[in-house]
């Protein structure tokens, strides 16, 4: 079978295609499914149809619903046959009949009815009860984040078809082929040596397509195993945007004592997450929202409460971050209030409230030293400091008086943020991550992988090979069929823990290049480390195990965003970005200058752009017809500086996501002289107080 790139240019002969009918409902019991009578070649496909197992590993989530229903859309049976447009006809057709019952779709709803959370965590460290008691100068803040679409370059789908050997292959954009082979064949009962998976291009997926591909594809291999025909099941674009995981929506409440100068003497942190059907992800997208609600920040007595919430809206999560950077905009808008109620600069606020060491195992001081370093050098770049205290002259002397209307205030903003590198959790079933390297007769490098590589981890790959076996340009090829298994291409894995097997693996190579015969094999592993969050004050849920190597080599970032407000279109206007990067050795800037500016655009885009919002459980059509994405012309001037970082790298890629949003509402806070806490920010909200500062205010003693 000829490979390609994109999963809708395959077409195998003779196939048939597949459309999923779906529950009507949100929440109740599934009694029966009606289909009309069926033509000759069109056949349907129901849970009674599976031969194997009906979840995924680790959750109880079904892959075909056969009885409860727990969100609108969910999987609830399959229609094959040769011709899309009749399927289609047909599927309007059938009926789905159940028994609905009250569903919840907000964290409030989902806390009320005392039901058992998907992940609860409390944590505390530090003083006694008395330390919390509210006491002194308070600052309260409550923190919302939307959810974000991921918007691919194509719809999730698979193509699905038996090889000459009666093997089930399996074509699909996935970040994780195992998770799909090993997915496919506990559904279908059989050994998952007989099942390959060709991953095609993944483009941009922003994590999206971690678990969601596996689903749809033990769809379509199950109509595979069923009638012995190809089967290519491709969601269409509505589809995805209204069943595909979001980044999922958040709600951090912070309330924090200070004293005189400023320093948070206690702090108490509820969080809620609503992870919506099956809470899939649920530790992982819960730990890391735990983690980046701290910060970087000295707060020595501190409560956490958290909660990840199973509604009856789709499944959420898991976005690029997995949760750090709905944490780290709640700290970070929350520490820029507490700076500008002590009247003082957030930028240098933060360099004085630094902790010592961050929260992780085997931290150290020279974390505080490289964020002030970070912090300093994004400062002077951005000439936030100058700029900074403009502004707020500005905003003080306009205080109580009225504005024309059309006028374009300024504000600037500052935040940090940190990327681990690597997942908190090890799946059980992994076990060593491993990367088999190959020098042939030909001297050709072959690179055996999982890892669905892009051209910038090929090209990577090949600069490393270049300088450690003086390798021809070339001659340095990926291959990503029967490879061991490296695990998720997700959290900067690929250019942290895989590109330092590559490397391990050409070291070795080299040191048997003269002595042995070709072709040489070198095989080389990673085990995840076990360990415990929190330095010990906090321990993996029982039946986890915790990985937290990768979080123990910070990539890190400083942010600055400056704007100007059209108070006639009531929209922000992005004047510039600017970012410091630690990200550890860089191996080529250019190709990290991009990735980063991308996730700043996608960032900037869930600040104000990609407003959506389900409403009882699904998205209205209207959201989908006007759904924005950043446009090139939105693209703002966007300098990012890199400072040395020692010589492994660390991963960059999500740090926008964890300062850019809070960074861009502390600009538009100062330009508009209100405290925004919510992002995605709305029209509605920046014409309101457009409106109250174009208002004649009343003179002192008028009514």
């Amino acid at each position: 079978m000829e490979t390609s790139v994109f999963l809708e240019d395959i077409y195998p002969p003779d196939f048939l295609y597949a459309v999923t009918i779906r529950s009507p409902i949100s929440n109740g019991i599934l009694k029966d499914i009606q289909f009309p009578k069926l033509p000759d070649g069109y056949s349907i496909i129901t849970v009674d149809n599976i031969p194997g197992k009906n979840t995924f590993s680790g959750t109880d989530m079904p892959i075909l619903s056969g009885k409860n229903l727990s969100y609108i859309g969910e999987p609830v049976a399959l229609l094959l046959g040769p011709d899309k447009s009749k399927l289609d006809e047909i599927a309007v057709k059938c009926l789905v009949i159940a028994d609905e019952e009250k569903a919840v779709f907000t964290c409030e709803e989902a806390s009320q009815t005392n039901d058992k959370p998907a992940a609860f965590r409390e944590i505390r460290i530090g003083g006694t009860e008395d330390v919390f008691q509210k006491t002194g100068k308070i600052v309260t803040g409550s923190y919302i984040t939307g959810i974000q679409e991921h918007w691919y370059a194509e719809p999730t789908g698979a193509v699905t078809w038996y090889d000459k050997e009666n093997n089930i292959v399996v074509k699909t954009a996935t970040q994780w082929p195992y998770h799909v082979k090993r997915s496919v064949a506990d559904f279908l009962g059989i050994d998952q040596a007989s099942v390959n998976v060709e991953p095609t291009s993944l483009c941009l997926h922003m994590d999206g397509k971690l678990w969601f591909s596996s689903l749809v594809s033990c769809h379509a291999a199950l109509g595979t195993f069923i009638t012995k025909k190809p089967v290519r099941l491709i969601l269409n674009r509505e589809e995805d945007l209204l069943f595909s995981p979001k980044r999922c929506g958040s709600n951090i409440d912070i309330v924090s004592t200070i004293d005189e100068k400023g320093n948070i003497t206690a702090a108490e942190v509820e969080i809620s997450v609503n992870l919506g059907a099956y809470g899939v992800n649920s530790d992982e997208i819960l730990d890391q929202v735990c983690l980046g609600s701290i910060g970087f920040y000295n707060i020595e007595n501190l409560k956490i409460k958290a909660r990840a919430d199973r509604t009856n809206i789709p499944p959420q999560g898991p976005y690029s971050g997995f949760g750090l950077s709905q944490g780290f905009f709640a700290i970070e808008r929350h520490v820029s209030q507490i700076a500008d109620m002590v009247n003082q600069d957030p930028a240098q606020w933060r360099i004085d409230h630094l902790s010592s060491g961050l929260i992780l195992p085997n931290d150290s001081p020279t974390d505080r030293l490289a964020s002030a370093e970070i912090i300093n050098s994004t400062v002077k770049m951005s000439d936030y400091s100058r700029k900074w205290a403009s502004y707020e002259l500005l905003r003080q002397s306009f205080k109580g008086k009225k504005h024309e209307r059309g006028e374009n205030p300024r504000g600037i903003g500052i935040a940090v943020g940190f990327q681990g590198n690597g997942l908190l959790y090890n799946e059980k079933d992994i076990g060593l991550y491993s990367v088999e390297v190959t020098l042939t007769k030909e001297s050709v490098l072959e690179i055996k992988t999982s890892v669905i590589s892009s051209e910038d981890y090929a090209k990577i790959w090949e600069k490393i090979a270049l300088q450690t076996l003086s390798i021809k340009p070339g001659m340095v090829r990926v291959v990503t069929n029967s490879t061991p298994d490296c695990g998720p291409s997700c959290a900067s894995r690929n250019i942290t823990v895989v590109t330092r097997l590559v490397e391990r693996c050409c070291i070795a190579i080299r040191k048997q290049r003269f002595h042995n015969p070709l072709p040489i094999t070198v095989r080389r592993s990673a085990k995840p480390q076990n360990g415990a969050l929190w330095s010990g004050r906090f321990l993996p849920p029982e039946g986890k195990e915790m990985d937290v190597s990768g979080f123990t080599r910070l990539g890190l970032a400083c942010a600055v965003v400056e704007v100007s407000m059209d108070t006639v279109e009531c929209t922000p206007k992005i004047r510039g970005v600017w970012m410091g990067v630690d990200g550890g050795r860089i191996i080529s800037k250019n190709r990290a200058a991009r990735s980063l500016t991308r996730s700043v655009v996608q960032a900037l885009g869930w600040s104000f752009m990609e407003y959506i919002e389900y409403i009882n459980g699904i998205l209205p059509k209207s959201q989908y017809d006007y759904f924005p994405i950043p446009s090139p012309v939105d693209i703002p001037p966007v300098h990012i500086d890199f400072l040395s970082g020692g010589e492994k790298p660390k991963g960059i890629g999500e740090l926008p996501f964890t300062c850019i949003p809070a960074a861009f509402l502390q600009a538009v806070s100062q330009a508009m002289d209100h405290s925004f806490k919510s992002i995605p920010i709305k029209r509605k909200e920046i014409w309101e107080m457009v409106r109250l500062r174009t208002m004649v205010k009343p003179a002192q003693g008028q009514k």
